[in-house]
């Protein structure tokens, strides 16, 4: 059945649900009441015939209340990975009581950004959350926040929620934020407006967003839960933003119909939703105002459309395609380094076997192993 509404939500098959540290920590602990009534709501949507999957911020908050770091364990990245360590442990406390209290069983699964932006960990991972599934657990996943560097992690667990429903083959993902859902303009603006549905995530709406993240806890922002909403409709897979700041918040969104909901796009192959999903990328190839109407044709990235080379990557790393103003593209997997890459700029193929010393591939991305932003 297609999500075209928030109340169709519950018929999703499995559902992904996006908890923030500003929903679920106060003053360093625990809100158990709130969280009481949440897994209360879980447990219906379980009964119902839906698949859970929690993704839960909380770790970093927690932790730096028990060892009194200052400014919530974000002062430095050794202290929010000190706070993690410490914090993860009271969060899987919390989670599985909360669950248990509703004769749910919570299983722990911590991941970087590296197991889900590798083609064959994001496949181990994939593989477990289904497994638990199988077993009748719920999943309550988090970023590895004591071992994430500032470079190389997701920032927010609102692109985390999106592509774990990818890895899960989820139907639909529900962010919980405390606003009702993304407003034409900065919801303290006079006029500002809930948007109720998008039919796919554009620049304008986008322009819509604010990066600021209320309580001074959170990571996200606006942007990111964008960015999430992305990367879901690309999946074939809807997205929502409700307000979780209420007593019981799914219920009173989905009864309301208040929140945003952001339908699913047309999904493409597994392999191509896990490459439009990666958040990472080594390098950056920019191409000229040809090359550009050449790829929103469907053709490969040849030789001939490079003007410029950016990072230091190796042949099947992730490269970002820029155009000539600098705009995004696409990405994409590819197929020579960046040495290679930077000694045929500009060549068409008669000429690049004399540079590279051996016959040229078919092409610098191959139009299998790229996808269109």
């Amino acid at each position: 059945m297609a999500i075209a509404s928030l109340a169709d939500i519950r018929s999703a098959r499995r559902l992904i649900v996006k908890v923030g540290s500003a929903l679920l920590i106060e003053n360093g602990e625990a809100r158990r009441e709130w969280l009481a009534t949440l897994a209360g709501e879980l447990a219906g949507l379980r009964e119902a015939g839906t698949e859970i999957i929690v993704v839960s911020s909380g770790a970093i908050a927690l932790g730096a209340a028990r060892l009194g770091l200052p400014k919530g364990g974000r002062a430095s990245l050794a202290d929010a990975q000190a706070a993690a360590s410490v914090g993860q442990v009271e969060l899987a406390r919390v989670w599985g009581e909360a669950l248990a209290a509703h004769g749910m069983l919570a299983a722990q699964m911590l991941v970087t950004l590296g197991d889900l932006e590798d083609r064959r960990r994001y496949l181990n991972a994939s593989a477990t959350l289904q497994r638990l599934i199988e077993t009748g657990a719920v999943p309550v996943v988090n970023e590895n926040d004591s071992v994430a560097t500032e470079e190389i992690r997701f920032g927010d667990n609102d692109r985390l929620a999106a592509r774990v429903a990818q890895a899960a083959g989820g139907d639909a993902v529900l962010l919980l934020s405390d606003v009702d859902g993304l407003y034409d303009r900065h919801p303290s603006e006079d006029g500002a407006q809930l948007i109720e549905k998008v039919e796919g995530v554009s620049p304008e709406v986008i322009a819509m967003a604010s990066t600021e993240s209320g309580s001074g806890m959170g990571s996200g922002g606006m942007v990111a839960k964008l960015q999430a909403a992305r990367i879901a409709e690309r999946a074939g897979i809807c997205l929502a933003i409700i307000n979780g700041t209420h007593d019981a918040p799914i219920g009173k969104a989905l009864d309301s119909g208040t929140g945003t909901l952001f339908t699913a796009q047309g999904e493409e192959s597994a392999r191509k939703a896990w490459l439009s999903g990666r958040l990472a990328p080594a390098g950056v190839l920019t191409v000229d105002p040809g090359c550009t109407a050449a790829l929103a044709n469907g053709a490969s990235l040849l030789a001939a459309g490079l003007t410029a080379i950016e990072g230091d990557f190796q042949r099947g790393d992730l490269v970002a395609i820029h155009g000539a103003k600098g705009e995004r593209l696409g990405q994409g997997l590819v197929e020579y380094s960046a040495a290679e890459c930077r000694q045929i700029v500009g060549l068409r193929e008669e000429e690049q076997a004399e540079k590279l010393g051996y016959a040229p591939r078919a092409a610098v991305v191959h139009r299998d192993h790229m996808v269109r932003a």
